[in-house]
């Protein structure tokens, strides 16, 4: 009876333990899978529109991070926190990226948004919101003696209410804050995950008696001899 007890008892404090972290790893888990989906959507956008405007550079940084946040939400839902370490890094190296992508475009550091530095030198192409953007009404010019008629210089973009490197900025500043929360939570997760997995470790390792011990006792019964 006393055994019993002690099993229900340690029974009882294992599924505890179990609901507990159960309900403790699905709200991690929602919490960081909200950050991390939204960067995963502002992605898909910029490299339409990166796409649109033959961006080469940012195409392959979009790529790269698609990736890496398809791995942080696996890594997310399955419990795997080498997963989610992966995605904190990249989420720092996406956040360098984004700064740079600001400071392309508002010209500082040397860096101009007139330069061919995101198309690799290939294409003369510019932002696809240079000619699109909110209010712009694109207009085609005389052509010039000399200049090829593929050249997009006979056009010329005229009543833009936001200019395109405004554009492109909010949607660096727009990435870089996401990034910034999803690597916090990443952060927290992993600690938290981890912390986990070593509670798991000690369940039942203070207790003295084991599950299925049985704490047998010497006898002190003694045999005599019977005489008639």
């Amino acid at each position: 009876m006393k055994y019993n007890n002690h099993i229900r008892s340690l029974s009882l404090s294992l599924s505890l333990s179990l609901s507990v972290s159960l309900s403790l790893s699905l709200c991690l888990s929602v919490s960081l899978c909200l950050p991390v989906s939204l960067s995963q959507v502002l992605a898909l956008e910029r490299q339409v529109f990166d796409f649109l405007g033959y961006q080469w550079a940012p195409i392959l940084a979009n790529f790269f991070h698609i990736i890496i946040v398809i791995l942080g939400l696996f890594g997310t839902i399955q419990y795997r926190p080498r997963y989610i370490v992966v995605y904190t890094v990249w989420a720092a190296l996406w956040v360098a990226w984004n700064v740079f992508i600001i400071c392309f475009y508002l010209d500082v550091g040397g860096l101009s948004k007139d330069s061919d530095l995101l198309t690799f030198n290939i294409s003369a192409h510019r932002s696809w919101w240079g000619e699109h953007g909110p209010g712009c009404v694109r207009r085609e010019m005389q052509q010039a003696s000399g200049v090829q008629e593929d050249s997009h210089s006979y056009f010329a973009v005229t009543g833009c209410l936001l200019e395109y490197q405004y554009i492109e900025v909010a949607h660096g500043g727009v990435q870089i804050l996401v990034a910034l929360l999803g690597f916090v939570y990443a952060c927290y997760v992993v600690s938290a995950i981890t912390e986990e997995e070593d509670s798991f470790d000690f369940i039942g390792g203070f207790d003295p008696f084991p599950l299925y011990h049985v704490n047998e006792k010497p006898s002190h019964l003694l045999l005599k001899p019977m005489y008639p």
